[in-house]
């Protein structure tokens, strides 16, 4: 899973009007249009080299140069230029006639408003004050800066060891933003921090030898003479000895005493200081789209008694013996349904991964130039991560996308489960549709690496789904753990609504999302404390697929004979990441244009 915090602006852009630039005539490009096309092409420009600098970490993921020494600033006074910055940018595209825009720019125009919004909200609202949950860390993001990044010279080695070096002011500030929540109230509960500060912890008791970050000098170039191996490995050992395992220290230490005295015993965003403000911002940035706690708390208990029925159905029809409860103990407990070594759980997800390529041009007209590998969570964040993740490569760099496979405690890793994971991880999931975005063409930079989690996690909800229509699910008991994987998806809106606006406890939530999936106890316990650690992010998956699957519908009725699937997805998939509202708008010029062929 690859996140980026996101808002949507309500009817950003009217559908009818989307509707009708994808559908307008070719005409002569006025004078008056030119001038709109050459003013947005600046402020684009303009806003991608602002991008670059401000965030320095995917500038150089983008194979951009120059950019790969250094960590982002994220001191108070960076937040204020930047809300500054995005404010003007944001004053600049507004004063463009959208109407005088090519087709295409009118959706460039677009969602590059939807970018600055967000961005401004999330500033203003000073989200920076908590840059931590169960899944995301402002410290393993200085640890993975560089990683698959392309080191082939004296100078990225340099350029790497300069990074290292700026390892402690880059955890300093952060240190200060949170110090800054610690006056504010506005603050992690403590459930959260005890789990996550024994992991910073066990980072910053490692040797330099032993640290991640060493990895690049342990597989030095050939090319490079003996005396500059030996001064890169000193330098780089000594930058890690001296300023990144002592920054990390700093962060075990603040989290252990002095933020963990101060973390709420509340749970939901809503009880913090300026929290309903929070968790409205939270969910139109991971739904993208403008709705209620109160809805989407509706809409996930409608979702959790339809898709019980059907896996009470599945129950019967396997010839099981028992009720729910009896067959999701079956499943938790017998030893045929989980792997005895990492290796084993790693092959049969490869051979998943195989079984699905085979299939893909069955559903895809398109697919990715890139290839993706399955690889282990890294011993050092496994015990409290989640059962697996996307991890992009780097533009440039020397890897593929990484499907990352949690090996650590193996008999909370069920195989029954593993189908549906590895859809949704691989492809045609996250590497498929991320893949396919960074490979647009003649659209503007910022829409490669643009991330909507409910555009991109409901793409691989719905991704698990299509793998019934691929005939990849052989066992009852991998049908059955699909139908897990989307329950929980929908005891997500649930819960994460119950805990962040309706008061739910922890063990409320517990129970209620044990009691609907066979998740194993150790994935309960570690998804709840995610939603807890991240309000809003766990709702993206189900409304996402939702949405999609609205859309299929809608195509399949009003195409009916004339509807292919593999047309379907490349349209769904063509033009990057989208809001729901525009996706929607997209798929409907979709089907209008189809139509109007057919005539």
């Amino acid at each position: 899973m690859s996140v980026e915090t996101k808002v949507t602006i309500k009817n950003p852009f009217p559908v009818s009007v989307f509707l009708s630039l994808l559908l307008a005539l070719a005409l002569p490009v006025s004078a008056a249009a030119q001038s709109a096309d050459n003013a947005l092409a600046k402020i684009i420009e303009d806003h991608w080299q602002y991008s670059l600098a401000e965030d320095p970490i995917t500038a150089s993921r983008m194979g951009e140069a120059g950019f790969s020494d250094r960590l982002p600033a994220v001191a108070d006074k960076d937040r204020a230029r930047r809300l500054a910055a995005e404010k003007q940018f944001l004053k600049r595209l507004e004063n463009i006639q959208v109407k005088e825009l090519s087709d295409d720019n009118q959706v460039n125009h677009a969602m590059l408003r939807w970018v600055l919004k967000n961005s401004i909200e999330a500033n203003e609202l000073y989200l920076d004050r908590i840059p931590v949950n169960t899944f995301y860390a402002f410290w393993n993001t200085a640890l993975n800066a560089s990683k698959g990044l392309s080191m082939n010279t004296v100078a990225d080695y340099e350029d790497y060891i300069s990074r290292i070096q700026d390892f402690g002011r880059y955890v300093d500030q952060h240190l200060a933003n949170m110090r800054v929540g610690i006056q504010d109230r506005f603050v992690l509960p403590k459930i959260v921090v005890k789990g996550i500060a024994p992991t910073v912890r066990a980072l910053a008791s490692n040797t330099p030898e032993q640290s991640s970050l060493y990895e690049p000098f342990a597989n030095l170039p050939a090319s490079f003479s003996a005396s500059e191996r030996e001064r890169l490995v000193k330098e780089g050992t000594a930058a890690i000895r001296d300023v990144a395992l002592p920054a990390l220290d700093r962060v075990a230490t603040f989290l252990e005493g002095e933020y963990m005295t101060a973390a709420s015993d509340t749970l939901g965003a809503e009880q913090l200081p300026g929290g309903k403000a929070y968790y409205r911002h939270a969910i139109r940035t991971y739904v993208t789209q403008d709705m209620t706690a109160d809805e989407i708390h509706s809409l996930g208990l409608s979702e959790v008694k339809r898709i019980r029925s059907e896996m009470d159905s599945l129950i019967e029809k396997s010839g099981f013996e028992g009720d729910f409860k009896a067959f999701t103990e079956f499943l938790r407990t017998d030893p045929q349904f989980y792997a005895t070594s990492a290796e084993q759980l790693l092959k049969e997800a490869a051979y998943i991964a195989k079984r699905t390529d085979y299939r893909l041009p069955e559903f895809f007209g398109k697919l990715p130039r890139q290839p993706y590998g399955i690889v282990p969570v890294p011993d050092e964040i496994a015990p409290n991560y989640t059962t697996a993740s996307y991890n992009p490569a780097p533009v440039g760099g020397t890897r593929g996308g990484a499907y990352w496979l949690n090996t650590y405690a193996l008999d909370q890793r069920p195989l029954y489960e593993l189908v549906a994971l590895s859809l949704h991880e691989g492809v045609p999931g996250h590497h498929l549709q991320s893949a396919l975005s960074k490979e647009l063409e003649n659209v503007p930079h910022f829409r490669r690496t643009l991330y909507l989690s409910a555009f991109g996690e409901g793409w691989g909800l719905y991704s698990e789904r299509l793998g019934v229509e691929m005939g990849l699910y052989d066992t009852p008991y991998q049908h059955f753990g699909r139908l897990s994987y989307e329950m929980w998806r929908a005891c997500r809106l649930v819960i994460d609504t119950g805990i962040h606006s309706q008061g739910w406890s922890r063990q409320q939530a517990l129970d209620f999302l044990a009691d609907n999936t066979s998740l194993s106890q150790a994935n309960v316990r570690a998804e709840v404390d995610r939603y807890i650690s991240w309000p809003g992010q766990a709702l993206s998956y189900k409304m996402g697929e939702i949405k999609i699957r609205q859309l299929r519908a809608r195509a399949e009725e009003a195409l009916g004979k004339d509807f292919d699937i593999r047309e379907f997805h490349d349209t769904l998939l063509g033009n990057g990441a989208l809001p729901l509202e525009l996706l929607d708008a997209q798929i409907q010029a979709y089907i209008e244009n189809h139509k109007s062929g057919a005539e």
